[in-house]
């Protein structure tokens, strides 16, 4: 049975500067270009963790839309991208140090994501799960096909889940306001500032719009809460940091691919904090 994810096609130009950034001159980095967009990663790690997975999103008819495009299909990944000409495929300009991370986005063609698009994804054969970015939520273009999305996958027995994604967005959008905006789904995915914005560091008390809910801690680890019970896990260790970008992309992969399999919350949390390790030691946000 596969998963599917609907959200954002992105180029990541990625860049680990030493120290503070020199503004008006100039700052050492490491530069590197590389797929992104935080429902393709989550995609990609699911693919690694062999889970069957297919994405859904918007890109332009472009070089860099025929590189995102065939870099989720060489993960494993099947792929229902509707490619758009005369529009570029979304970039995001990624700026990390000291574990930190500041992000540049474009979203281009991501913000054209239709109910056509999402109607052609759930014709996809043996869905199981529809886990959806809420990046796809902020933008007024394309959120009601994000609602849709979530409204039709329940419709057709499917189990949800949604990624806060980011802490900002929900801020600007009033956090709980923009939760009570979104259907209501299986499980919810929050690090720590974005369940802080959503009203509680406290899984069990964003369970108003979810029947489950994850915090993600970082290195104090991620906590799980449904309406019968409470668990948490550590993290897993790791020895230095390279690059966060990508992290809760890959816990979600990995807690995914065990709690669809039916095991324990605890067993789920511990997947998603190896995957959440492996993505952060890495630069860039796929394995």
């Amino acid at each position: 049975m596969t998963v599917l994810v609907i959200g954002d096609v992105v180029t990541d130009i990625l860049t680990v500067h030493e120290g503070p950034l020199a503004i008006g001159s100039d700052t050492i980095a490491r530069v590197r270009t590389a797929g992104g967009g935080s429902a393709a990663n989550t995609a990609v790690w699911l693919a690694a963790a062999g889970s069957p997975v297919a994405f859904a999103g918007v890109a332009g008819a472009d070089e860099p839309g025929d590189a995102r495009t065939a870099e989720l299909q060489a993960a494993g990944v099947i792929t229902s991208i509707r490619r758009v000409p005369g529009v570029a495929t979304g970039t995001v300009v990624v700026l990390t140090s000291d574990a930190e991370r500041t992000m540049f986005t474009d979203r281009g063609a991501n913000r054209l994501l239709s109910r056509e698009d999402v109607e052609r994804a759930l014709a996809l054969p043996s869905l199981r799960h529809l886990h959806l970015s809420a990046y796809v939520l902020f933008d007024e273009d394309c959120a009601p096909a994000g609602r849709y999305a979530l409204e039709e996958a329940h419709r057709r027995g499917l189990t949800t889940s949604l990624d806060a994604a980011s802490a900002a967005p929900l801020q600007s959008r009033g956090g709980p306001k923009f939760l009570a905006s979104v259907p209501p789904v299986d499980l919810l995915f929050a690090n720590l500032d974005e369940a802080q914005v959503l009203g509680s560091t406290n899984p069990a008390d964003l369970r108003q719009h979810a029947k489950a809910a994850v915090v993600k801690a970082g290195p104090a680890g991620a906590t799980y809460a449904d309406a019968t019970q409470t668990t948490a896990a550590p993290a897993t260790p790791v020895a230095k940091i390279v690059d966060p970008t990508g992290a809760g992309d890959a816990f979600a992969a990995g807690f995914l691919t065990a709690w669809l399999t039916g095991r324990p919350p605890a067993e789920a949390l511990a997947a998603g904090n190896t995957l959440g390790a492996r993505a952060v030691q890495n630069l860039g946000a796929r394995p």
